[in-house]
């Protein structure tokens, strides 16, 4: 449980922040492998990187670090160790340490495996070009609002959230509807809309992507979709349209859906990435729904 003072808003954040740190710590020991002696290694890096870093706990089981916004994520597989950068995509990396979610326009990822050691200094240069791009985002941010307001065009129009917070984007293939379908996800939802965006990238290079009845849809070209995803005003929906056909059958369900499954995720639930993954890979190799 996280910290909590009746003082100021900076005293609250720090009592925060140590709580997170304490979870990293127990997640490490926990680990008790490979995996906690690299997921160490690789925070102290990141600390070395910038003393300033904040250290969050996010999702109820994901260490996260941030400076200005994401910098990444240290996620923990059973044959891998996943930093994930946030903004990856627009950082440079002449070592080519990521290895991981490349396909993406936002993410990229290092995927460590056993064994494998990482280029230190490349890896603080990584971590400190991060912080940089999340700084000069939050110094735009800060001018765009003291700037004098202009006349909207229809392009800097809001989305329309309908019913339960869902975003009305126009019907479209590929990956800019999708993108702005997660850019409109309101609160919490936004981040597990990347987050289950990436995982599918991950999962199935080359998926294709589509928004359709204000929903993002994954698929295989000439095969028909496998999934797709909705907000809801307490939880996401993800749902798989060949869900009675997966191991273990995903747990949302109804006789009159027959083949169609799902899983909601709320706020606080700790999505399991790696079911998640299996799911997906699963669902991708079966005929998709064509409509």
């Amino acid at each position: 449980m996280v910290e909590r003072t009746p003082t100021t808003k900076g005293q609250t954040e720090t009592a925060a922040g140590k709580a997170a740190s304490r979870l990293i710590d127990q997640r490490i020991r926990e680990l008790g492998d490979w995996r906690g002696e690299t997921l160490a290694r690789m925070r102290a890096l990141i600390r070395d990187a910038d003393p300033d870093i904040v250290e969050e706990w996010k999702w109820r089981g994901t260490p996260v670090w941030s400076h200005h916004g994401i910098v990444c994520t240290g996620e923990t597989y059973k044959k891998v160790v996943k930093l994930t950068f946030a903004h990856g995509a627009s950082l440079p990396d002449p070592a080519g340490l990521f290895n991981s979610s490349l396909e993406g326009t936002t993410r990229r990822a290092i995927d460590i495996s056993e064994g494998e050691t990482i280029d230190a200094e490349a890896f603080k240069a990584l971590i400190k070009a991060a912080i940089a791009r999340n700084s000069s985002s939050a110094k735009a941010k800060k001018g765009a609002k003291a700037a004098p307001k202009q006349e909207a065009t229809p392009q800097d129009k809001k989305v329309v959230l309908l019913s339960g917070g869902n975003p009305q984007i126009a019907k479209g293939e590929g990956e800019a509807p999708v993108a702005a379908y997660i850019a409109a996800m309101p609160g919490w939802k936004q981040d597990l809309g990347r987050r289950l965006d990436a995982l599918i990238v991950e999962t199935v290079p080359g998926v294709r992507k589509a928004v359709k009845w204000n929903s993002p849809f994954y698929g295989i070209e000439g095969r028909g979709w496998f999934l797709s995803f909705h907000v809801f005003t307490r939880y996401v929906k993800v749902t798989f349209f060949a869900g009675t056909s997966l191991q273990p059958v995903p747990p949302g369900g109804t006789e009159r859906s027959k083949e169609v499954r799902w899983i909601d995720i709320h706020e606080h639930d700790a999505p399991d990435d790696a079911r998640l993954a299996e799911w997906i890979r699963q669902a991708a190799a079966l005929p998709g729904w064509i409509p």
